[in-house]
């Protein structure tokens, strides 16, 4: 808990603070990396720092806790801290590095407000950095010990490739040691870390989609944009059957609750890639669950995992599948062309809504659920790339 003294400080200049965060933010990363540049070439995502996303996470994050300790003292913000950590997790992040992070932020604070960060301004700050990066590695410090995973890192063997669409590839990988793959939640992610062609070994997080015990397996899309995506690329373009991969323990905060409630799994584009998981551990598991499944996409044929879907629909006894594309590419329903609508669809009493993709389709469809009288701690995302909704 903050303390009186910092908490009064913190209020005070709170909108002055959050109105130069963006910027503090910006410059942050310039001087981290200008000192460490290894941790942009080995550790931050080159495309999310160029993109600017990654600072406007940053920032969202500094501000939302900050608000949090001042107006809810009492109920820290469990949600944020929790996704934080299990993105850290994934990457390694060890505590003595936030002692780095503390350093270029508070040169960063300094060099944007100037006088304004007065002793008492500057010391009230640095106890908001430390209550949240002590409640960060006290959360990763226990995924870390939680873990059956040997190291941060595993080599794995690719065993398997398989094409899902022109732009969406499954891979099957199996530990190189022999030792067994690690226990895994429906919804979880793995860490992907690979060498590029300069040098740098860039990571990026994908979703486990199968059920196999023997290995692990997840799709990667091909990520177009600006600027394209690294890693993405490099895993269509050079890695087949017998490359090594080194993966990461799996970690994850949004994983289907166990139980027999009902439950809605929504996606869109390669937003499907938890939710196959999460279908498939039902199928697996031959859930009595009621299940109502919900994907959207461009057309058929960007649809990856589509016969999956059906297939694991068909093998659930309360299941139904429902989807939507944009512009179909042969006969579809008039009434599934086009947007989400979910209120055409029956939605049980008591459902548990789990939702990933784009922001605008995880904002659309968070408000159609609260119509349909669906509870807010009831509806659960998950985002590719820096959380820019949970930041705010």
């Amino acid at each position: 808990m903050l303390s009186a003294k910092s908490a009064e400080t913190i209020r005070a200049t709170l909108p002055a603070v959050g109105g130069a965060i963006a910027e503090i933010s910006s410059v942050f990363y310039d001087k981290l990396f200008a000192a460490h540049p290894e941790l942009l070439r080995d550790l931050f995502n080159r495309g999310n720092q160029a993109n600017g996303t990654q600072q406007q996470a940053l920032a969202g994050a500094i501000a939302a806790f900050a608000t949090a300790l001042v107006e809810n003292p009492d109920t820290p913000p469990e949600t944020m801290l929790n996704r934080i950590a299990h993105k850290h997790a994934s990457l390694g992040i060890a505590r003595d590095q936030y002692y780095v992070v503390h350093t270029h932020l508070f040169a960063a604070i300094s060099e944007v407000l100037g006088e304004a960060v007065t002793d008492d301004v500057a010391a009230a700050w640095s106890e908001v950095y430390w209550l949240l990066a002590d409640s960060l590695s006290s959360i990763e410090d226990r995924l870390y010990a939680e873990s059956d995973h040997p190291g941060t890192w595993r080599d794995y063997r690719v065993v398997g490739r398989y094409a899902e669409t022109d732009d969406a590839i499954t891979l099957l990988a199996r530990p190189a040691d022999g030792l067994p793959v690690p226990s895994r939640l429906p919804g979880q992610y793995v860490s992907v870390q690979v060498e590029l062609p300069d040098g740098a070994r860039q990571i990026r997080q994908y979703s486990l989609t199968g059920t196999r015990t023997d290995a692990v397996e997840f799709t990667v899309k091909n990520a177009r944009g600006t600027p394209d995506g690294e890693v993405s690329g490099h895993l269509h373009r050079h890695v087949t059957e017998g490359d090594l991969l080194q993966l990461s323990a799996p970690f994850g905060d949004v994983t289907l609750d166990e139980g027999d409630g009902p439950v809605l799994l929504a996606s869109a584009g390669i937003g499907c890639t938890p939710m196959i998981g999460m279908l498939g551990h039902l199928a697996s598991t031959d859930s009595p669950r009621q299940v109502v499944a919900v994907h959207a996409d461009r057309s058929e044929r960007t649809h990856a995992r589509r016969a999956e879907f059906d297939q694991l629909v068909t093998k659930l006894p309360n299941a139904t599948g429902h989807v939507w594309y944009e512009a179909p590419e042969a006969e579809h329903p008039g009434d599934r062309t086009g947007l989400v609508d979910l209120s055409t669809l029956n939605i049980p009493e008591g459902t548990t809504a789990y939702l990933c993709g784009p922001l605008p389709f995880l904002r659309a469809l968070r408000a159609q659920l609260l119509d349909r009288g669906v509870p807010a701690d009831d509806i659960r995302y998950e985002v590719f790339g820096p959380d820019m909704w949970l930041a705010r």
